[in-house]
């Protein structure tokens, strides 16, 4: 079957090729829920960031498990996975990479940094300045790397999984609206619940469940999988109901910066991986309402009124959620749009 995906061309896909898709994130879930304990949404999200080719940032309190997430996404996957540990005195050159002189050559060699994996662990990103921030804005968005005006490309899959602690903001840098832009979705862990707290005591008191932790999908299955989620059909009305949701953003009374062009287009990939993951080839609005948040709110800036007012982002998206009317199904739309009728 060919499905249009909006982009002009057909992607080929099956219902057998997104079971089969279905089934490898499932496994690669039960890994990393293997380590992460109680947290199958958070788990989920990561796993629909994954296969929409975007970029993590996990935001907590100390101690949640934010790291363990990153970490045990990294290790599930059978690619290369490298760890920057960000803080005030790291510099470009030590994420982007450097050009260094071989004697023995007698040329300048390009040695690569850590950006150069599949899989990218950024802990406490907000603790390096903002120089060393930007650093990771072409990787990120173009992922490739221009040094000494040379461009490197970076592996597929590459993906940027960075966590901060939002309580303690002395000695860090917020990231600015542009960094932010780049990153697909923003969670939060959360504490854990008293039955799941329980079992961490059990599982996690004698070793750390990350050592047992062993990869269940090479980096080419990820490329696989993410092929496949091309293929998912979005139809017009509904890129139309992402195209209401981020326009009503930019004229919530509430916030002084809402959703940019980029927004609408992670949260159309992002509802795509939705969709593949519970085996459907077509995206539905619940798909959109379910994302929405993680994928917008931490783009949104709130006016100084409502920061007094204490209205996160994230209400101010489900507000428009709420009030944004859905997207209907036009004649001679498939079956299955029938779902879309609330």
């Amino acid at each position: 079957m060919v499905l249009d995906t909006g982009r002009g061309s057909g992607v080929p896909n099956s219902a057998q090729a997104l079971d089969e898709l279905a089934a490898n994130a499932r496994t690669v879930g039960t890994a990393i829920e293997s380590v992460i304990d109680g947290k199958a949404e958070a788990v989920r999200l990561a796993l629909i960031v994954l296969l929409a080719e975007g970029h993590l940032l996990i935001e907590d309190v100390p101690g949640v498990g934010k790291t363990m997430l990153a970490k045990a996404l990294a290790r599930s996957i059978d690619g290369s996975v490298r760890r920057i540990q960000f803080t005030p005195d790291l510099l470009p050159s030590d994420v982007t990479g450097v050009s260094a002189y071989n004697q023995e050559l007698r040329e300048f060699e390009f040695k690569p940094g850590p950006i150069f994996a599949n899989i990218v662990v950024g802990d406490e990103i907000n603790r390096a300045s903002p120089k060393t921030q930007s650093a990771l804005l072409e990787c990120m968005e173009e992922r490739q790397v221009t040094v000494d005006g040379t461009t490197y490309p970076l592996d597929r899959p590459f993906m940027v999984i960075a966590t901060q602690n939002p309580v303690e903001m002395e000695g860090t840098y917020p990231l600015p609206e542009a960094q932010r832009d780049r990153f697909t979705a923003r969670i939060s862990i959360g504490y854990p619940t008293a039955a799941a707290e329980l079992e961490m005591l059990d599982t996690h008191g004698s070793s750390s469940p990350l050592d047992q932790l062993k990869p269940v999908a090479a980096a080419h299955d990820i490329r696989t999988l993410i092929e496949a989620v091309r293929g998912v059909l979005v139809a017009s009305q509904v890129k139309e109901y992402i195209i209401a949701l981020c326009a009503a953003t930019r004229t919530a009374p509430e916030l002084r910066l809402g959703a940019s062009p980029r927004a609408a287009l992670h949260l159309l990939r992002a509802a795509r991986a939705r969709a593949a993951l519970d085996g459907r080839d077509y995206v539905i609005p619940d798909d959109i309402q379910f994302l929405a948040a993680p994928v917008l709110a931490h783009r949104l800036l709130p006016t100084a009124e409502a920061m007094v007012e204490r209205k996160l982002p994230e209400q101010v998206v489900t507000r428009i959620v709420e009030q944004t009317p859905l997207p209907r199904a036009l004649p001679g739309t498939p079956p299955c749009a029938v779902c879309w009728e609330h």
